[in-house]
């Protein structure tokens, strides 16, 4: 017999922890821009530097802000990681 799965709903207006990250290097001044976010690049010898940008945002709205900024600068996103999704999901 199945069990229910008891899972919290996700929402646009649900506030969360994200990992952005982008192809090459960003200057660390664009955590105070942009939502206090936590900013490290990776600059593997030989390889084009990947920066991960992370940090807490009130809503989705706040996470399109940050994507949109990218998007206008021209600088390639190559993923979007919501890190609380696991306290959302029942595994």
């Amino acid at each position: 017999m199945n069990q229910p799965v008891n899972m919290k709903e996700f929402k646009i207006e649900t506030p969360a922890t994200y990992r952005i990250r982008i192809q090459g290097h960003i200057d660390s001044a664009w955590s105070e821009l942009i939502t206090d976010m936590n900013i490290t690049t990776d600059s593997t010898s030989g390889k084009i530097p990947v920066t991960s940008m992370v940090g807490h945002m009130v809503d989705q709205a706040a996470l399109s802000g940050v994507l949109k900024a990218l998007y206008d600068l021209r600088i390639a996103i190559l993923s979007v990681e919501n890190l609380d999704e696991k306290s959302y999901m029942k595994t």
